[in-house]
């Protein structure tokens, strides 16, 4: 019997699925896309979240399931080739996020301990973490857990003690002006930045996933996802507020893979820089601890229900095959990708998703009790944001927009090619 799970780790699953390398690894993109608007960025995304967790809150009481947003896909379209090619998109999205949380590490790794050059060494210390943490993942799930629990606290106490200093050494600072509605990008600009940051937000859909687990499923499971959204974005945008009020666009530009490690030096010099740096390397880390997990996961979920090869319910060693697969992709995008390509990616997957979750909660509202409005909404929402993300990055990133695009092509493709072609004798 599973132990059920309060409110507090209901919630801390949430945030550390948010919090995890995101904030570390697009901050720097989006003061370059939003310039003195960033936390405006934040916001608009956040909000995105928010309204779609109205639908998670609603299915993942009406389904718990450890499948989460697998299930959800399958109980509003069946097990069809639509809901097979969302689900392996969200098992690549996993893969995207895993790459973007390994490059934010190797980005912020050589300003402790430099071993070559920047750029080699970026390399290899993302793929070092990679390895470690699939190592980890193999070795056991239960120190997988440990890690994540210890790393949400440590990140959390680090990000607030941040924000704290951070806010008193705004006063009297020159840069604080980059905060006035003038040094604003234009309202289209301000959306895309949020939407290409959009990433960083994704994780609340890991409550999802526990849902069969929570004590008091009526009362918590609305609170756990509505609390940890909304913490979530107060969060984010007091760092975004902190990060431009502290230092000159320039350094951003200059350091937009490290920035907030960057924007720590004005308050607390070289020791906040080093501070900041070890809590990106310990939040990057356990993201990538916790994500390999739920992407072999879900890619067991998805060949348990027929939607990939049953062989992908295999054991390797003493975990499923998904495992060493999504880490073996995992190495190879994030060592060959930029980080912009692979934040832009990773929220056209997630928006694509969360459309379709919002739909689902529209199509089954009677069923879950859902309102009419919200989740249809947010249905709408999610798809203009996606129109809006990719018609704008397509001027200035269109490696990301390509990359992004093929790989929704290709996993509705590979469910074609599995549910059509190879027959169903010949799945099991």
């Amino acid at each position: 019997m599973n132990k059920k799970i309060g409110l507090k780790e209901a919630m801390s699953i949430g945030i550390g699925g948010m919090v995890g390398g995101g904030i570390f690894a697009v901050l720097g993109l989006a003061v370059s896309l939003a310039q003195g608007g960033t936390p405006i960025a934040f916001l608009f995304a956040g909000l995105l979240a928010l309204i779609t967790s109205y639908s998670y809150v609603k299915l993942s009481m009406k389904y718990p399931d450890r499948g989460g947003t697998v299930k959800f896909m399958n109980q509003g379209f069946g097990k069809s080739i639509f809901s097979g090619g969302i689900n392996n998109l969200l098992w690549i999205s996993y893969i995207i996020m895993l790459s973007l949380y390994a490059s934010a590490f190797g980005s912020y790794a050589p300003n402790l301990f430099s071993i070559f050059d920047k750029s080699i060494d970026a390399h290899i210390y993302t793929s070092f973490i990679i390895i470690l943490a699939t190592a980890i993942n193999y070795y056991s799930i239960k120190v997988v857990g440990k890690i994540e629990s210890y790393a949400v606290i440590i990140k959390l106490v680090i990000l607030l003690s941040f924000i704290l200093i951070g806010v008193y050494g705004l006063i009297g600072n020159p840069n604080l002006s980059q905060l006035s509605i003038t040094k604003w990008e234009t309202p289209i600009k301000l959306l895309t930045g949020g939407m290409v940051i959009f990433v960083a937000y994704e994780g609340f859909e890991l409550i999802a996933n526990a849902a069969p687990d929570i004590k008091n499923p009526k009362k918590n499971i609305p609170r756990a996802y509505y609390y940890s959204v909304i913490f979530v974005i107060l969060l984010y945008i007091v760092i975004a507020a902190v990060t431009v009020g502290s230092l000159p666009f320039e350094q951003i530009a200059t350091a937009e893979d490290y920035v907030l490690a960057e924007a720590a030096k004005p308050m607390l010099g070289k020791i906040g820089f080093s501070i900041i740096t070890v809590a990106a390397l310990i939040s990057t880390f356990s993201a990538i601890n916790a994500s390999l997990y739920g992407g072999s996961r879900v890619s067991y979920e998805i060949a348990e229900d027929d939607e990939l090869p049953h062989q992908l319910t295999y054991k390797l060693w003493n975990q499923p095959i998904g495992l060493l697969i999504t880490a073996v992709l995992t190495l190879v995008i994030a060592n060959l990708l930029q980080l912009e390509s692979i934040s832009t990616a990773g929220s056209v997957g997630f928006l694509l998703i969360f459309a379709m979750v919002n739909y689902v909660g529209f199509k089954l509202r009677k069923e879950i009790n859902g309102n009419f409005i919200i989740p249809l909404f947010g249905f709408i929402a999610c798809l203009l944001a996606l129109v809006v993300l990719i018609s704008q990055q397509i001027k200035t990133n269109r490696t990301g927009v390509i990359i992004a695009v093929s790989i929704i092509v290709m996993c509705f493709a590979l469910e074609w090619i599995y549910k059509k072609v190879v027959p169903k004798k010949g799945r099991q």
